[in-house]
């Protein structure tokens, strides 16, 4: 056995990576705060553990919060579609390749919209600087270098190097005077 595969096995097994989701325990979203233990388990082959939290007596599943809550699908299929989603499949083709339903598809696609941008506000939240201040990459990217020829001369500008001469050039014209 590896250390990686080993390390995979501890998280795994263990309640590290969980906490209370009730917001009126006084253990809400605290981690490894030893509050947790496993109360039963459920689902095909029993392999979701309900979780029981010792301070606020709430039972929980382990995929409480996440896109696998309430959801009987595979891991494999359910990180298959978002990956589908993510590369800018239309739900029928995500739905066509994991072999799923469009509407299950499209819940799946709700749910981790809602997530992104809460994501999204609480990285937002976290900015140090104004969001005025930040710059896009595009204003600084290259789009096109002319190749060179053998005598070290350009080849005649065509159209891609012109939008390539553009994006240098601030995609306005120079002042003349």
């Amino acid at each position: 056995m590896t250390p990686a595969s080993s390390q995979k096995d501890r998280f795994r097994d263990s309640l590290e990576l969980f906490a209370c989701p009730n917001p009126d325990c006084a253990m809400f979203n605290r981690f490894n705060a030893g509050n947790l233990a496993v109360a039963e388990r459920t689902g095909k082959h029993k392999a979701i553990r309900r979780l029981y939290c010792k301070s606020c007596s709430r039972r929980f599943s382990e995929r409480e919060g996440s896109l696998m809550a309430y959801t009987k699908l595979p891991l494999d299929t359910v990180v298959r579609m978002i990956k589908c989603l993510a590369h800018g499949c239309s739900i029928e083709a995500t739905a066509d390749i994991c072999e799923v339903d469009p509407r299950t598809v499209a819940r799946m696609l709700e749910k981790a919209g809602k997530r992104a941008e809460d994501f999204h506000a609480l990285m937002l939240d976290k900015l140090k600087q104004p969001l005025e201040a930040v710059e896009l990459d595009e204003v600084h990217g290259k789009v096109y270098s002319p190749p060179r020829e053998k005598g070290g001369e350009t080849r005649p500008p065509g159209p891609v190097s012109r939008a390539a001469r553009r994006v240098a050039r601030g995609f306005t014209w120079l002042w003349r005077r």
